[in-house]
């Protein structure tokens, strides 16, 4: 277990001695849910109390957003004299003992799950990422990828900085860090926001400070709630639920949240405004829970519009709608709905079960053993498929590999036809903003027609959802929602990419611009 306390009496007076206390974990190279689906890469939490730890607080905060990242989990907290920190690798329980956690001291902190996106074992470290630095002592979670990472890195170490990890994470804790030996917590916070590119949520300790930043394009969530005692900050209100708190409101693109050290409320500073957002549509489609409000709307019934549109646009009639457990579910739902409100007699049903004591296939590295996987993780129910035309709702396909699978099953169960229905567009370009997805190779709509899928997978038939209808079914414009793994184009200056907008990227100037 790797457990650190650092703190402003014994930090490094010089003024670019940055030491990193969070120490290298190994991570586990990363390959995907059953059949290589797409996988979040974290989730973020933070805290502010009136006058009780804030260890266990945030341990059940990051139960709550376990399915953002089961890699590691980490906790920094700090009581107003010193920094205290806790990284695992491992899910949440595994993670923490009670003894880790009464070890947490302080009312104010920050926590972290992650699913590593890049690089194999020895190359991540696990998150809170930990500085002591001449100003104090600096905590940091990130849920996001950085586009211009590996440039400031070499900037900072031209400057003396010492790394070491080659994640991103390090990186903004070290651009904050010396920007705080310069400025005040929000100029120096401006400052680094006008110098990384890319996607990023974070939470963000400064010796007893908790603070709250959201990328100027707001790609990944972060919303604010308000506790009995006290002020949180997480990637999904879920995570507010379970603390007993209510949802204030979503953290918007290009906000800065301070909250106060004694818990009594928080600060507001909109750092920058850009004319659209870039809103994750993937965050609705599949990633956060369906109980979560992201951007005012409620991820369940966002589910369950896209599967009433995907009835709209492409529904058939069968006598069987069953979803791939458990993300397909909502869109099954909504799909049956506008069927039966149509006229069909069409029957809801689950129709696979899934075993729940499977765990997560990346340690099944051959496509062999990922295509066993689907077999271990789910089984049709004969007496709902046996001689029944079935409609099949999943989220999304990735690699094929699970829909594949997922329709011989049914057609052994004695199924008569399987119609496939995707409550997305299809997937033709990787994500660069902390999603594990694929490949533009292994990406199977990369490089072929939908009627080409559809003979891969073995479907009588084969429809995704079209990319206006998900705007449409999400109440946003397309011009604010990041849609490059359905486009091509994205929203950030990306190497070899095209833009879906105009995009300027950062240079080491933009840091004193951010001070105009």
């Amino acid at each position: 277990m790797q457990n650190g306390d650092s703190g402003g009496d014994d930090a490094p007076r010089s003024g670019t001695s940055i030491t990193s206390t969070t120490p290298p974990l190994a991570d586990d190279s990363a390959g995907g849910e059953v059949g290589g689906g797409p996988t979040e890469k974290c989730g973020v939490v933070g805290v502010s109390l009136t006058d009780r730890a804030a260890a266990r607080p945030l341990y059940y905060s990051l139960y709550a957003l376990q399915h953002r990242g089961q890699d590691s989990a980490g906790i920094v907290t700090h009581d107003g004299f010193q920094q205290h920190s806790h990284v695992e690798m491992g899910l949440v329980g595994d993670a923490f003992d009670g003894a880790d956690l009464d070890g947490l001291n302080g009312s104010a902190g920050i926590g972290h799950v992650r699913y590593p996106t890049a690089g194999g074992v020895n190359d991540c470290c696990a998150q809170p990422f930990s500085v002591s630095f001449k100003s104090g002592a600096l905590g940091l979670a990130h849920n996001g990828n950085l586009i211009n990472a590996d440039e400031i890195r070499d900037e900072l170490e031209s400057l003396g900085h010492a790394f070491t990890s080659n994640g991103d994470t390090e990186v903004i804790a070290h651009d904050l860090a010396r920007n705080l030996l310069e400025a005040d917590l929000v100029r120096a916070v401006k400052r680094t926001m006008g110098r990384i590119h890319g996607s990023y949520s974070l939470t963000v300790m400064h010796d007893d400070t908790v603070l709250g930043v959201r990328d100027p394009l707001g790609n990944r969530p972060l919303c604010i709630g308000e506790l009995d005692d006290g002020y949180v900050l997480a990637s999904e209100s879920a995570a507010i639920d379970t603390l007993d708190g209510e949802l204030v409101r979503d953290v918007e693109p290009g906000e800065l949240v301070v909250l106060d050290a004694d818990g009594s409320g928080f600060d507001s500073y909109q750092l920058y405004d850009e004319e659209h957002s870039a809103h994750c549509f993937f965050e609705h489609v599949y990633f956060a829970r369906p109980d979560s409000v992201i951007d005012d709307t409620l991820v369940y019934e966002a589910r369950r519009d896209l599967g009433r549109a995907l009835w709209d646009e492409s529904g058939i009639d069968t006598d069987v709608v069953m979803p791939v457990p458990d993300s397909g579910r909502a869109f099954a739902s909504g799909y049956a709905d506008a069927a039966s409100e149509a006229g069909a007699d069409v029957e809801f049903a689950e129709g696979l079960m899934k075993n729940r004591y499977v765990g997560r296939t990346f340690i099944m590295p051959t496509q062999d053993e990922r295509e066993r996987a689907v077999r271990l993780k789910l089984n049709p129910i004969k007496s709902t498929v046996e001689g029944k035309t079935v409609t099949l709702i999943d989220d999304s396909i990735v690699r094929g590999t699970t829909s594949t699978q997922l329709v011989e099953l049914l057609y052994d169960a004695g199924a008569e036809a399987v119609h496939v229905r995707i409550g997305a567009p299809p997937i033709i370009a990787p994500c660069y903003m902390g999603i594990n997805m694929a490949t533009r190779e292994e990406l199977i709509a990369g490089d072929q027609s939908v009627d080409d899928i559809r003979d891969t997978i073995g479907a009588d038939s084969l429809s995704y959802l079209s990319i206006d209808a998900v705007a449409d079914a999400l109440s946003e414009r397309r011009d604010d929602l990041c849609l490059g793994c359905v486009t091509g184009e994205y929203p950030y200056d990306i190497d070899g990419e095209e833009t879906d907008r105009e995009v300027t990227p950062p240079t080491r100037d933009s840091e004193a611009v951010a001070d105009d």
